[in-house]
């Protein structure tokens, strides 16, 4: 007779004691995933634009490209913006 249970442990007692390991080590890799996700999550993503160069045109096209704006919208606001100023900056200037 070991430890008084007489005849061993039951179904339901390897049933319970199965699934408490299977949500143990799931609760375990589901920790450290997250863990793992919070510490890592914008190591390795680069800016979209620099924002030197970051210019009126670039960001209306990417407003255009995300679908911010239609093509009538983009033209339009492409043409007045084309004509009070060069596409790109002077970064020579400081």
């Amino acid at each position: 007779m070991m430890y008084g249970n007489g005849q061993g442990m039951s179904g339901w007692g390897w049933f319970g004691m199965s699934l408490g390991t299977l949500v143990f080590w799931g609760l375990l890799v589901i920790v450290f995933v997250l863990l793992f996700r919070a510490f890592h999550r914008h190591e390795h993503i680069p800016p979209a634009v620099p924002p030197a160069l970051a210019t009126p045109e670039r960001l209306l096209a990417e407003r255009f490209a995300r679908g911010e704006i239609d093509e009538d919208e983009y033209q339009r606001r492409l043409t007045a913006l084309r004509a009070y100023g060069p596409e790109t900056p002077d970064l020579t200037k400081h």
